[in-house]
């Protein structure tokens, strides 16, 4: 009998020390590809003890995996680079909606999911990225480019580069200005885009500056952290490409400049749930938003939040307006707007 009860307490212990050891772990499945953050799961994980496991991938494959993985995905945390792909996968049911008063009072409404049926929130955008255009600064000015329907006048023909438009940040881009201009001018705008293109879209954004740099194009478009990475970057060939160009920030005096959002979620059948929240709201705090302002020149999603990025200011002087549209809205349109470009040669 005092052997039988030795084993059974025995059996609890190690059941305990098995669920203790779970209550520390935490699977993230991350789209975000960047150094700079190792520093903010590294210092996570020594405030709290939760060990950090990691799934690397792209937006497209993440949602592809949790859709296959279903109720037995390890995920408890997923980290996306896009609007419309944190969008397609709340509306897919991937995300356990939360309630985090944290969260909540850190993140501004437009840049989070709207509330679910239960009161929780899907996802929250937890850093951003403004779309802006770069131009050389031999051949135009800021007032040549001062919106982004002044992209389809005919004067810059032969003149724009530009990355793929199924891309999902080109993809947010025309979204949002389906919304703001409605689809029929949207589609005349589009058209105008192809018409001006100095070569078929091709490479990433970075691509598309030193495409204006070296003369081939005379206007890009560009998230704002790649031409910030060049400005602080250790290489002088990189430097040298920055200060070719001229940078604007689009609509300053309508509805302001577009930004995408990355932005996380706690994953539909997350087994350490507690822990997920605990690490979004972390994500939210001053400390990890500076990591993504000085890390990865990107803008702070939370309100309030200090940074002192030089490049960033540099490119606007210390403050720009932006757009403020629910990320759903521009979500919805994303359909819309392939078909818009499958109609206008838009590769």
């Amino acid at each position: 009998m005092h052997f039988t009860r030795s084993i059974l307490s025995l059996a609890c212990l190690m059941t305990a020390a098995s669920s203790m050891a779970q209550d520390k772990v935490l699977n993230i499945y991350s789209a975000r590809h960047y150094p700079s953050d190792e520093v903010m799961y590294s210092e996570f994980t020594k405030a709290t003890g939760i060990k950090i496991n990691r799934v690397d991938a792209d937006d497209a494959g993440i949602l592809a995996r949790l859709k296959a993985e279903g109720a037995a995905s390890p995920a408890d945390v997923i980290l996306l680079v896009d609007a419309a792909r944190l969008w397609r996968a709340e509306v897919d049911g991937l995300f356990l909606p939360i309630k985090s008063k944290v969260l909540e009072d850190a993140i501004p409404a437009h840049l989070r999911a709207k509330p679910a049926d239960n009161g929780g929130t899907a996802w929250f955008g937890l850093s951003t990225r403004a779309r802006v255009v770069v131009y050389d600064k031999a051949k135009f000015n800021k007032a040549d480019l001062d919106s982004y329907e002044k992209l389809a006048d005919p004067k810059f023909k032969g003149s724009l580069c530009i990355r793929s438009g199924s891309h999902p940040y080109n993809l947010s881009l025309f979204g949002a200005l389906t919304e703001h201009l409605g689809p029929q001018n949207t589609e005349v705008w589009l058209k105008g885009l192809v018409a001006n293109m100095a070569r078929s879209p091709k490479g990433g954004d970075t691509d598309q500056i030193r495409g204006v740099a070296s003369g081939e194009c005379g206007v890009a478009v560009t998230n704002t952290y790649y031409l910030a990475r060049m400005m602080r970057s250790p290489n002088p060939a990189d430097k040298a490409v920055a200060e070719k160009v001229g940078v604007v920030f689009p609509n300053q005096s309508s509805w302001g400049t577009h930004m995408n959002v990355a932005g996380g979620a706690v994953a539909r059948h997350a087994k350490n749930s507690g822990n997920a929240v605990q690490f979004l709201e972390y994500l939210a705090s001053p400390a990890a938003q500076n990591h993504f302002a000085n890390g990865n020149n990107e803008w702070p999603a939370s309100r309030g939040v200090s940074f002192d990025n030089p490049a960033l200011k540099a490119m606007t002087g210390g403050s720009f307006k932006s757009e403020l549209l629910p990320i759903s809205a521009v979500g919805m349109n994303q359909i819309k707007v392939q078909q818009m470009l499958d109609r206008v040669g838009f590769k």
